[in-house]
């Protein structure tokens, strides 16, 4: 999917323009919204297209993740004042960070509409025509997603809208706003195949939906269908990889059980995130910096901290003339490095290749388990979590309740942008009271905190979105 993926980019960058081979393509100035629309790699291209925002610096290159850093995991590092302020809970709609990657999601959905629009109406064969609407329906429904998971409910532009340029529409309620994200993800999960082959290996599947569906339905409270979503990734075509580090090694990392990345191919279109959060000495940024109270987390023979994390005496070759390397304490002022998200050339340098997972089977397990724990009672979640502590040698668990659960979502997913949403989620079914957890002190990194609940559920709706919409868009509560 990669090489698929960018090679339509130079040729497709705003929907307008197609490519059948590589160095025969129309010239980018000559194309036009007349002339595209015409046929199935027209409509592929633009099903590729979706995918490109998403790996921008200010989307999931990074300012996607700083939405993370009020978390207990790690601490923000940098030197970003408005990193400091979302950290501390302290931030207003002011804040700079809020609004980077407003505007790719909105971008994600306008390109999903263009298809919407144009592709029915193509002569094409009827299977590429169907993936490349569930593609577009997938993607419009993850864009609405992430507003939801960031802002709560922001405005629902239709295709009606698109076509008629009525994009000042006012904010919907949550509930609404869930209920657009799962018709977009029902019809995706119809339309998409359960798996793929080839180049086209990466792209959202049936499963991959069926993923998302379960995490949307835990949000929602409704664990009956949250339970029978995710089971169609736990019984699926969709099994955890055989090494919990393939998952993040770049030989392996677009295995069955990952079921959504951010797409990356060295010197051509890569993420930026590996370079935040690596270590400076080893050609990083030093973002992002995992604190003691996670590395603690751990049990002591769980393999996956060696995975997720760079401690002191450590060694990480790094090709080239540095080779093999020992990390050092001072390298970071936390002590630690998260591992996942960075891979080194056998010639030195970071490894542009190194992809972003974004929805992992594991999450979608402990997804099911927590519902059926949830709902049923404890043990009920026994096999979805034991099958993850098996595939690292864990001893199993017996009657695990959401304490064994809390803790296995927190080891299992550390650094993936799931903590703080899963922290807000189990406050609101009240399973956790998430001031009371905020106001611990662990230690310099994490002092306590004030979470203020309903404010901090959701962030500020950036100031500068409501000001453009001349006050259509309302402020959420407490801003």
């Amino acid at each position: 999917m990669k090489n698929t993926l960018y090679i339509s980019f130079i040729s497709l960058f705003i929907l307008t323009g197609c490519t059948k081979d590589f160095l025969d393509t129309e010239p980018f100035g000559q194309s036009t919204s007349d002339q595209f629309w015409r046929n199935a790699d027209d409509a592929v291209a633009a099903a590729n297209a979706l995918y490109e925002p998403m790996i921008d610096e200010e989307f999931y290159g990074h300012s996607e993740q700083t939405f993370e850093i009020c978390s207990d995991d790690f601490w923000r590092a940098g030197d970003h004042g408005e990193d400091q302020a979302i950290e501390d809970f302290t931030f207003d709609p002011g804040n700079s960070q809020l609004r980077h990657s407003y505007t790719f999601k909105y971008e994600i959905i306008n390109r999903a509409h263009a298809i919407l629009i144009n592709v029915p109406d193509i002569t094409m064969e009827q299977s590429v025509k169907d993936r490349v609407l569930g593609e577009a329906y997938f993607m419009r429904g993850f864009a609405r997603w992430r507003q939801h998971v960031i802002y709560g409910a922001l405005p629902i532009i239709t295709e009606e809208n698109y076509i008629n340029n009525e994009f000042n529409q006012p904010k919907p309620t949550v509930a609404e706003f869930q209920a657009a994200i799962e018709a977009d993800w029902l019809k995706a999960a119809e339309l998409l195949p359960a798996s793929y082959s080839g180049s086209d290996v990466g792209r959202p599947t049936s499963g991959t939906v069926n993923g998302f569906l379960a995490k949307l339905y835990l949000y929602m409270g409704d664990l009956d269908k949250a339970i029978n979503a995710g089971e169609k990734v736990v019984n699926g075509p969709y099994a955890l990889a055989e090494n919990f580090a393939d998952n993040f090694t770049i030989a392996t990392e677009n295995n069955p059980e990952v079921l959504f990345a951010v797409q990356s191919l060295d010197n051509w279109k890569t993420q930026d995130y590996m370079i935040y959060s690596t270590p400076r000495p080893w050609g990083g940024w030093d973002f992002h910096e995992p604190i003691q109270d996670l590395v603690d987390e751990f049990e002591n023979n769980d393999p996956r901290l060696g995975f997720t994390i760079f401690k002191p005496g450590d060694m990480v070759d790094l090709g080239g003339d540095e080779g093999l390397s020992e990390y050092q304490s001072d390298f970071s002022q936390t002590g630690y490095h998260f591992r996942k998200f960075a891979s080194w050339r056998e010639t030195g340098g970071l490894d542009g290749d190194q992809n972003i997972p974004i929805l992992r089977s594991a999450d979608v397990y402990l997804l099911v388990a927590e519902a059926k724990i949830r709902r049923d009672g404890n043990g009920a979640g026994d096999n979805e979590i034991n099958a993850i502590r098996q595939r690292v040698g864990l001893s199993s668990l017996s009657g695990a309740d959401m304490s064994d659960l809390i803790h296995e979502r927190r080891v299992e997913l550390a650094g993936e942008n799931q903590r703080f949403a899963d922290l807000k989620r189990w406050d609101k079914a009240g399973i956790i009271d998430i001031t009371s957890h905020f106001q611990i002190d662990r230690g310099q990194f994490k002092p306590s905190r004030n979470f203020q609940k309903p404010k901090h559920y959701y962030f500020a709706i950036p100031q500068r979105e409501i000001d453009l919409s001349g006050g259509v868009i309302e402020q959420n509560e407490g801003y």
